[in-house]
C-alpha cells in the first residue's frame, strides 16, 4: 500500500489517548494554600515524586501542579515502553559511568521490579506485560560489538542472549533482521496513559492535592521556603520538586542542559490473525533498531502496531510549537519504512499518527540537582526512556531534599551534571551538523565521519 493511502484515515491524535475512559480533570488551584512539599508537573516525573513522597511519610501534604491536563505531554504519548535502564541503555552506561554500571544495573533492575509491584498493589490497569525487548540489526554492520555487549550484560547480571538471524526472525519476522540481542527480563509494555491515570488516582487516594490546568508561572524563595505563583493563586512549600521535562524551566540554569526533540508515531488497526502469524511475535516483545536513525515497535493490547522513531526533530532556536506535533514529511517516511521492514503486512493501514517534543541532553540519561539551598530538587534529561527511568529520579529527588546520603545521591552519575549546549545560534548549527552525520554514517556501514569521532573523543559521542 502506498503510504498516502495508509495513512489516509489516520486520526492526529495519540492513540493511548483517543478513549473514552481518559478521567476529568481536577478543578485548577484558585487562592494561596500552603504544602510541605509542592510537586510542579503532572507527567510521571512529578507523580512517581508525589506518590512516593506520601509512601515515605503519609503524614506529608503533598500537593502537585500540572499546567493542563495529567497525561497530556509525553507521559501519554509515548511509546509504552518501561525499561529497567536508568542510563539509556547499557552501551551509554558503560561509556559514562563504567565503574558504577554493576550498582546502575542493579539498581535499574530494582526500579522495574518496583513499578511492577505498584501497579499491582494499587490496581493500576495499564496493560504491564513484562515482555523484555529485542535490540535488531537491520544491517550487518550493525552486529560488531553485540557479542560483546552481551557477555558484558550477563557478567552484570542481565538475562541477555545474543540471536543470529535465523533465531531472531523465529521472535518476529522480518527480511531486513540481520541479528540482534534479546533483554528477556529488563523492559515492560504499558499503556502509558493509563499508567499515569493509575498513578494519578494512587495519588489522590493517598491524599495528594492534585490540581490540572494550573501552570506554574514563577518560583521564588519565601523565608524558609519557596513561593510559587500561578494564575489564580499560589503555593508556599517548605521543598519543591521540578518535573517539567522540556518545557520552558523556572530553573533558568537547566536551560543550558537541555534541548527539545520532536518524535513522531504510527499505530495501525489491528492484525488480523492471519497478519499476526504472518510476523509471528508471540512473545509481545518490545523491538528497537541498532541504527543511530532507529525504530522502535511493539504491540498493543489489541494487536495494533505502534511504530515510531527514525526521525528526531530539532527546531533552529529550540522552538516549541503544538503545530510541530504534526509532521507529514516524517509521518510518510515511518509508513514507508514499515512496510519495507514488515513486507508481509503491506496492505495494513493506520489509524493514528502523531508527534510530540522531548527532552534530551548531551549524555542522553537524566541529570539532577538542587537549587535554593537545596529546597529545590530537580530531574530532566530521560531522552525518550523516562516511562521506567522517572520513578528512579522521584527516589532521587525525594533523597536530594531531604539532605540525606545515599547509594543513589552518593553515585557520579547523580553528582555530575552533562557537558551544556553551546549558546545559539551555534547550539543548532551543531544539532543540525550532527544529525546530518549520524544519516550519513548509517547509509555508510556506520563509518562515523570526522565530526562524529571529534564528538566520541569528546565522550559526546551519539548513538542509539
Amino acid at each position: 500500500m502506498e503510504p498516502l493511502k495508509a495513512l489516509a484515515e489516520a486520526k492526529r491524535e495519540p492513540y493511548w489517548l483517543d478513549t473514552p475512559d481518559r478521567p476529568d480533570p481536577v478543578p485548577p488551584l484558585s487562592g494561596t494554600t500552603t504544602a510541605d512539599l509542592a510537586v510542579v508537573g503532572g507527567g510521571f516525573s512529578g507523580l512517581w515524586t508525589a506518590l512516593l513522597a506520601k509512601e515515605r511519610d503519609p503524614a506529608r501534604d503533598v500537593v502537585l501542579l500540572e499546567a493542563r491536563r495529567i497525561g497530556w505531554a509525553a507521559s501519554g504519548r509515548n511509546g509504552g515502553f518501561c525499561a529497567a535502564s536508568i542510563t539509556h541503555g547499557l552501551g551509554n552506561g558503560l561509556a559514562r559511568w563504567p565503574e558504577e554500571m554493576p550498582t546502575l544495573a542493579r539498581l535499574g533492575r530494582d526500579n522495574l521490579d518496583a513499578i511492577e509491584e505498584a501497579v499491582g498493589r494499587y490496581g493500576i490497569d495499564c496493560g504491564f506485560e513484562r515482555t523484555g525487548e529485542l535490540h535488531v540489526a537491520t544491517a550487518p554492520w550493525q552486529m560488531d560489538g553485540l557479542a560483546e555487549e552481551a557477555a558484558t550484560a550477563r557478567r552484570l547480571g542481565l538475562d541477555v542472549e545474543l540471536l543470529d538471524a535465523v533465531r531472531l526472525r523465529a521472535e518476529v519476522d522480518s527480511p531486513l533482521y540481520a541479528g540482534g540481542t534479546y533483554d528477556r527480563d529488563g523492559c515492560a509494555m504499558v499503556d502509558p496513559a493509563r499508567l499515569a491515570w493509575g498513578l494519578r488516582d494512587a495519588c489522590l487516594a493517598a491524599g495528594v492535592r492534585i490540581h490540572e490546568n494550573t501552570p506554574v508561572r514563577s518560583l521564588a524563595a519565601a523565608g524558609p521556603g519557596l513561593e510559587l505563583a500561578t494564575p489564580h493563586g499560589g503555593v508556599r512549600a517548605g521543598r519543591a520538586a521540578l518535573g517539567t521535562g522540556v518545557f520552558p524551566p523556572l530553573l533558568g540554569r537547566l536551560r543550558h542542559f537541555l534541548v527539545p526533540v520532536y518524535d513522531y508515531v504510527l499505530v495501525t488497526e489491528p492484525l488480523s490473525a492471519e497478519q499476526l502469524a504472518s510476523v509471528g511475535w508471540r512473545g509481545r516483545q518490545g523491538v528497537g533498531e541498532l541504527a543511530n536513525q532507529f525504530h522502535y515497535y511493539r504491540l498493543t493490547a489489541d494487536n495494533r502496531v505502534l511504530w515510531g522513531g527514525y526521525d528526531a526533530v530539532y527546531h533552529n532556536g529550540g522552538r516549541v510549537r503544538s503545530e510541530y506535533d504534526q509532521r507529514d514529511e516524517t509521518f510518510l517516511k515511518l509508513a514507508a519504512n514499515f512496510h519495507r521492514t514488515f513486507p508481509q503486512l503491506g496492505e495494513v493501514a493506520f489509524t493514528h499518527r502523531w508527534g510530540g517534543v522531548i527532552d534530551t541532553c548531551s549524555r542522553f540519561s537524566a541529570f539532577f540537582g538542587r537549587a535554593f539551598g537545596g529546597r529545590l530538587a530537580y530531574a530532566a534529561g530521560y531522552t525518550g526512556l523516562g516511562v521506567g527511568a522517572t520513578r528512579f529520579g522521584a527516589d532521587v529527588m525525594l533523597d536530594l531534599l531531604s539532605g540525606e546520603v545515599t547509594e543513589r545521591t552518593s553515585l557520579r552519575m547523580v553528582r555530575e551534571k552533562p557537558v551544556p549546549f553551546p549558546p545559539e545560534p551555534v547550539r543548532s548549527g551543531v544539532i543540525q551538523l550532527t544529525r546530518r552525520s549520524i544519516a550519513r554514517a548509517d547509509a555508510h556501514q556506520g563509518r562515523r565521519d570526522l565530526w562524529l569521532r571529534t564528538l566520541d573523543r569528546l565522550g559526546l559521542g551519539f548513538d542509539s
